[in-house]
């Protein structure tokens, strides 16, 4: 008997756990699956035998009823099986049976290439939605461009919703290898559509339009009348020209398409303006429809003179997704002010002062970029040899415009590149010979704003070149006075970046009036400017401080037109000034599929 006073160890325990003890023996539901596992193997209480075909599998009712609904509604309803002894299971062979048997024991199976199918089968139809998804993860693990078509098909027959969907964005990531495999060719015309018509589809349109023609090819009689349909889904505005001009505009197939013939000639006016081609007023492809979602705007920094040393052959990329600056293949020689373009995925780099050990000469070459490629390459050279010259793109035509020639002499001429013929060619030189103006094109107009003559005084003109016509006019006004400034299309207005001002102006072509936007916060000059997502980027450049003084810049800046705004993005991996800004749109590289 306890002393008088003392509780018993019981009442402190309750007092300090009113709700008592919860024990819980983790080991003790595996170890009861362990035993029962060992008396199937010895036919221990085992009441049932599973069958398939001739071979039998010894277990328990109430094991396999508590394992899925299937084999409940079986023992526990009064179906015919629920009495019987043994009980045949069709449509399962004997490895697969085996292994269902296993994994309702152990928890545990070894899915391998050879037995995931009729594992799967077998778990769909048994009711393990675990054992299928773990077979559906299997699968998706072997996925690759030359089988995720037949995937996809699988997944259909078993109605397997997350194989489905992994292997689709395995055939959308990886188009053009799939376009590739036999499976594209047995797409019937909707499956077919699903695909093309996808935003999220990954691959460049020619790859689009030639996965097409070899399913239309490939049973000729049977697919020409889906043509039409398939063939717009087609985005021509984002095929290189000159692709468009040699494969699609004359093939034999679609012209025999009375309906593909319209989409063909409308696609012509569009890309080819200066061409003259025919109208075709009706079934015009919808040429408002954004590049697929795959493609991504890049903004690319080249050459130009870095921490104020000399000129650089560096080339830097900056991804707006990451924030994040990455080196891409260096400039093939050193050129000071030379001018470059994006034009059909590619940057082209045009003359410059080239810088040599011995001698720097003025240089009529050109380069080109491959951003998928990481590679340069040479181009077709210019007519004549300038530096310090302005350059832009239009349709399928890159304009060199004035600089500085062999002779040191200021140029008023301007060529033309022809990137669907490969040739250069010489057009009407400007009014006025200016140098360093801000140059932007906009409804089948070049403009000239402003720059400087040859004795460095600012000149105060818009020139205006009509390209379709070969002609120029100029006008006067008192609202220019930029010099070393770029020009951008934001919209519909061409904005002309500060050029020893902090000023920003906003032309509209159509009222032919200018609008005062934010100044920036610096006087600058040298700088670029580049327009990513309706968005002005401004990067480096040179600034004149408060007292005078210049003073190379890292700065990069980002102006909203919808806010009348400006905020600092950072700052660029190094100071540089007199570099091309652009903003190449296209397609990271996938890397190969593992």
């Amino acid at each position: 008997m306890l002393p008088r006073g003392t509780s018993s160890p019981l009442c402190r325990m309750n007092e300090s756990s009113p709700d008592g003890l919860l024990f819980n023996d983790h080991d003790f539901s595996s170890e009861l699956l362990r035993q029962l596992n060992g008396f199937r193997q010895n036919s221990i209480l085992t009441d049932v035998s599973i069958c398939a075909g001739a071979w039998e599998v010894p277990c328990h009712r109430n094991v396999l009823a508590s394992s899925s609904p299937y084999f409940r509604a079986m023992f526990c309803s009064n179906f015919r099986e629920s009495s019987e002894a043994k009980v045949q299971l069709k449509g399962v062979n004997s490895m697969t049976l085996d292994q269902i048997v296993l994994y309702v024991y152990t928890g545990a199976v070894h899915i391998t290439a050879d037995n995931v199918l009729p594992l799967m089968e077998a778990a769909s139809m048994l009711q393990y939605p675990k054992l299928f998804e773990a077979c559906s993860s299997y699968l998706q693990s072997q996925l690759t461009p030359s089988n995720c078509l037949g995937m996809i098909r699988l997944s259909e027959i078993l109605s397997c919703k997350t194989l489905k969907k992994k292997a689709r964005e395995v055939a959308l990531t990886y188009f053009p290898e799939v376009s590739a495999s036999a499976d594209l060719k047995e797409l019937c015309a909707l499956e077919l559509r699903d695909y093309l018509g996808d935003d999220g589809l990954c691959g460049e349109e020619e790859k689009v339009f030639e996965a097409l023609m070899v399913w239309i090819k490939h049973d000729l009689q049977a697919r020409k009348r889906y043509m039409q349909d398939l063939f717009r889904l087609v985005r021509l505005q984002y095929i290189h020209p000159a692709f468009f001009h040699h494969f699609i505009a004359n093939d034999a197939l679609l012209q025999s398409s009375p309906s593909c013939q319209v989409i063909l000639e409308t696609a012509k006016r569009q890309m080819f303006p200066l061409y003259g081609a025919t109208s075709a007023p009706d079934l015009q492809p919808p040429w408002h429809i954004p590049p697929r979602n795959s493609y991504q705007d890049f903004l690319i920094l080249l050459g130009g003179r870095k921490d104020n040393q000399q000129t650089t052959r560096d080339v830097l990329l900056y991804n707006r997704q990451t924030g994040q600056w990455q080196s891409l293949a260096k400039l093939p020689t050193r050129l000071y002010k030379a001018a470059a373009v994006s034009l059909h995925r590619s940057v082209y780099v045009l003359g410059g002062m080239a810088v040599g050990a011995q001698k720097s000469v003025p240089s009529h070459n050109v380069y080109v970029f491959s951003l998928k490629l990481n590679q340069w390459s040479l181009g077709q050279p210019m007519l004549a040899a300038r530096y310090s010259h302005r350059s832009t793109a239009h349709k399928n035509f890159i304009f060199s415009i004035g600089g500085i020639g062999e002779g040191q002499e200021v140029m008023g001429s301007m060529e033309r590149f022809d990137s669907i013929c490969n040739v250069w060619e010489s057009v009407a030189s400007m009014p006025v010979e200016v140098l360093h103006p801000a140059v932007a094109v906009k409804d089948q107009r070049l403009y000239l704003f402003g720059g400087e003559d040859i004795m460095q005084n600012p000149v105060r003109l818009i020139q205006v070149y009509h390209i379709s016509r070969n002609t120029w006019f100029k006008m006067e006004t008192r609202m220019i006075k930029n010099v070393c400034a770029p020009a951008v299309v934001l919209g519909e207005r061409i904005v002309i970046v500060g050029g020893y001002t902090r000023r920003i102006l906003a032309y509209d072509p159509q009222s032919n009036k200018f609008v005062k936007c934010a100044d920036m916060k610096d006087r600058r000059m040298h700088h670029g400017a580049t327009v990513m997502g309706n968005k002005l980027y401004v990067t480096g450049g040179r600034r004149l401080t408060t007292d005078c003084t210049i003073e190379d810049s890292a700065s990069f800046d980002c102006y909203d037109p919808e806010t009348d705004t400006w905020t600092s993005q950072g700052q660029l991996p190094h100071k540089l000034f007199d570099h091309a800004c652009l903003t190449l749109q296209c397609i990271p590289h996938t890397s190969t599929f593992p």
